[in-house]
C-alpha cells in the first residue's frame, strides 16, 4: 500500500525521483499516466491490470465511458527507474499536471499520485476542501 507524501525536485529533462518506500512496490516497470484534479497517477502493473479490466467492462456505446477510457489511455506511458531511481516524465505529462520545478509525491493506497506544488498546495487549501462535508458523503457512502 502506498501512503505518505514527500517533496521532490524536477529536473530540467523532465525528471524526478521516485520515493524509496515506493520502488519497490512500483516493481520494474509501472504505468504513468494523466489523472483527476490536475495531478499525475502511477499504478503498478498489477493495479494497471485491474483498472484496465474495469475500463474494458464500460460500455462503448456511452460518451462518458469512452471519454473517460481515452482520458486514461491516451496519456498513458509505461516507464521503469533509472539507476538513480527517477522516472522522466514526458512533455504532455508535465504539462497536464502543471509541473515545473518542484512535485509532491503522495501514497493513495493502489496508487501513486505526483502533483505540482502549487496545484498541491490550492488543492488542500481551506477554500478548496470541507473536510466535514467530505467525511458525511464518506458516511453515505458507508466509510
Amino acid at each position: 500500500m502506498f501512503i505518505g507524501e514527500y517533496n521532490h525536485a524536477v529536473d530540467t529533462k523532465g525528471r524526478v525521483s521516485i520515493p524509496a518506500k515506493f520502488r519497490e512496490e512500483l516493481g520494474e516497470h509501472f504505468i504513468l499516466t494523466k489523472g483527476l484534479d490536475n495531478c499525475l497517477f502511477i499504478y503498478s502493473s498489477d493495479e494497471w491490470g485491474i483498472l484496465e479490466n474495469k475500463l474494458k467492462q464500460l460500455p462503448m456505446t456511452n460518451k462518458d465511458a469512452r471519454a473517460f477510457v481515452r482520458f486514461f489511455f491516451s496519456g498513458a506511458s509505461e516507464c521503469e527507474l533509472d539507476s538513480q531511481g527517477r522516472i522522466r516524465i514526458p512533455a504532455n505529462l508535465r504539462e497536464h499536471a502543471l509541473l515545473e520545478k518542484e512535485a509532491i509525491i503522495i501514497g493513495v493506497g493502489t496508487r501513486v499520485e505526483i502533483w505540482s506544488n502549487v496545484e498541491w498546495e490550492k488543492y488542500n487549501s481551506d477554500d478548496n476542501l470541507s473536510y466535514d462535508e467530505i467525511a458525511n458523503k464518506m458516511a453515505e457512502l458507508g466509510i
